[in-house]
C-alpha cells in the first residue's frame, strides 16, 4: 500500500459538505417524478465529493490499494424530488470503527428547504482482493480526519 499524503490541517476538516444538484429530465419518470433509485446515485456524489473535500479523490484511494465497496445502504424517502428541482445532498461521516466507514445524507430541495429524503451508505475499507483493512493502523491520517469530521 502507498503513502498517503494528505494536505489538510487539525480544524480544517469538513463536518459536512454540501452537493448541489438540478433534477434532470433522465432521472424521472413520466409524471416527473425522481425515480427511488437516483437517490442512491446522489449519495454516491455526496461521498465522493466529502472525500475529495478531505484532500483526496476517490481515484487516489483506488491508486493507493484502497477501495470503500458498499455492505449496506438505507434510504427512507419523505417526499418526492421532481423535474428541475434544485437539490442539496448533506453528508457526513456518522461512524468510523475499525475497518468499517458509515454516511449520513440528508436531500433537500432548495426553494422551500424540505427534506425530501435522508439515507445512509456503509462501507469497509478493503485491499483490491476485498480482504478488509483497518484504517487506523494502515491509513493512520486518514482515519485522524474521519474521525475529526465527525467530532462536533
Amino acid at each position: 500500500m502507498k503513502f498517503l499524503k494528505i494536505e489538510k490541517e487539525r480544524g480544517d476538516v469538513p463536518r459536512r459538505v454540501e452537493s448541489k444538484l438540478r433534477v434532470r429530465y433522465q432521472e424521472t419518470d413520466q409524471m416527473k417524478v425522481v425515480y427511488h433509485a437516483n437517490y442512491l446515485v446522489w449519495f454516491e456524489i455526496g461521498r465522493t465529493d466529502f472525500i475529495r473535500e478531505l484532500g483526496i479523490s476517490y481515484s487516489n484511494l483506488e491508486q493507493m490499494g484502497l477501495l470503500l465497496p458498499v455492505l449496506d445502504v438505507q434510504c427512507k424517502y419523505i417526499q418526492s424530488a421532481k423535474y428541475e428541482d434544485e437539490l442539496t445532498v448533506e453528508t457526513t461521516v456518522s461512524e468510523v470503527k475499525g475497518a468499517r466507514l458509515t454516511f449520513q445524507y440528508q436531500v433537500i430541495r432548495q426553494k422551500d428547504g424540505q427534506l425530501l429524503a435522508k439515507g445512509m451508505t456503509q462501507h469497509v475499507f478493503a485491499t483490491p482482493d476485498l480482504k478488509p483493512i483497518n484504517l487506523r493502523s494502515k491509513m493512520p491520517e486518514l482515519y485522524r480526519m474521519l474521525m475529526e469530521s465527525m467530532e462536533s
